[in-house]
């Protein structure tokens, strides 16, 4: 589906979108979204089951990638310093920083790319509360999941508990692994960067920055692949609601915009104020009461005022024989 401007509905005027009417918006969805994964949290013991059933169901498909990916990360801090690095500020760099790029150079493709980030957001915030999920490095250690973070956070900020700075682990929801949308917000990053990045650079960056951020979030234990592809499916089902959501939205604007009164045309509020004080001038006419003066003198009606020689071209002048009529008139 094309991430285009969808068209305007009859009734909406489509306002020009401003930054500090943005930056409030996507601040406060973000608070939602913070806000509604604390007051998810569900029972320990239902995430911790949610999370041993998709293990469980990947070892059945062999696709548990997290486990070798897990051992490799923790075996090399080469690999696991950076990873934990990128899962701890990536996330909350990229997806801004794009935003800020499409409001700036793409900005017939932001409100489109914005209310599609927006509301596949939102369908996560109701996965992680319909299913609070244990992630692969809270699981019992029989299973074989070595948390990362805890293990490197001597090199950053973060403490043992997810990705927050130390002392403020309890501020976030470490059960809800279900979707990821690091993986979904990376998604829609990767397509952006290629769709409008218009270099050969931005097309490679939009490729590698999805594909290496699953890679991240399964070898750091923070998520199963089958958590990355719920957050690629989040942002499909987004990315279908976005143009009805837009639609929506131009509605309501569109009812609460207060309507301006209708200009009839020749009334006195919208048209061209009368100066003349009602004498207005008629049909052969240069000034006003010019064809009455005619009448009195004799001429003929029809004739044109140029050719009376009542008047000098183009001014409605008396030429020098009226004025010499007059004067013997009077």
């Amino acid at each position: 589906m094309p991430l285009t401007e969808t068209p305007g509905t009859e009734v909406t005027l489509r306002t020009r979108l401003r930054w500090w009417t943005e930056l409030p918006l996507i601040l406060l969805v973000y608070g939602c979204y913070s806000a509604g994964r604390l007051l998810a949290r569900g029972d320990v013991a239902s995430a911790v089951g949610h999370g041993l059933s998709i293990l469980r169901f990947e070892k059945a498909l062999h696709i548990d990638a997290e486990h070798p990916l897990n051992r490799l990360f923790t075996h090399q801090a080469w690999l696991g310093v950076p990873a934990d690095f990128w899962y701890a500020s990536l996330h909350y760099v990229v997806t801004p920083a794009v935003l800020v790029w499409l409001f700036r150079a793409r900005t017939e493709r932001y409100r489109a790319a914005r209310t599609w980030l927006m509301t596949s957001t939102f369908i996560g915030l109701i996965g992680f509360t319909l299913l609070p999920t244990c992630p692969p490095r809270l699981l019992p250690g029989i299973h074989g999941f070595v948390d990362t973070m805890a293990q490197y956070s001597s090199y950053g900020w973060w403490g043992g508990e997810a990705s927050a700075p130390r002392g403020m682990g309890s501020m976030t929801n470490q059960y809800a692994a279900m979707p990821s949308l690091h993986v979904g917000w990376a998604l829609w990053c990767g397509i952006m960067l290629w769709r409008y990045g218009g270099s050969r650079l931005t097309k490679v960056l939009g490729v590698a920055y999805p594909l290496l951020t699953a890679l991240v979030v399964m070898g750091t234990a923070n998520h199963y692949f089958l958590d990355a592809v719920a957050g690629v499916t989040v942002m499909g089902i987004g990315l279908l609601l976005a143009p009805g959501v837009m639609r929506v939205v131009d509605l309501l604007r569109a009812r609460l915009r207060p309507r301006r009164p209708a200009v009839v045309a020749g009334s006195g509020g919208g048209g061209s104020p009368i100066v003349s004080a009602g004498c207005q001038t008629s049909a052969g006419e240069r000034i006003p009461r010019q064809r009455e003066s005619r009448l009195d003198a004799g001429a003929d009606p029809d004739t044109p005022a140029s050719d009376s020689g009542e008047a000098a071209p183009g001014w409605g002048i008396p030429c020098s024989s009226e004025a010499e009529n007059l004067g013997k008139a009077r």
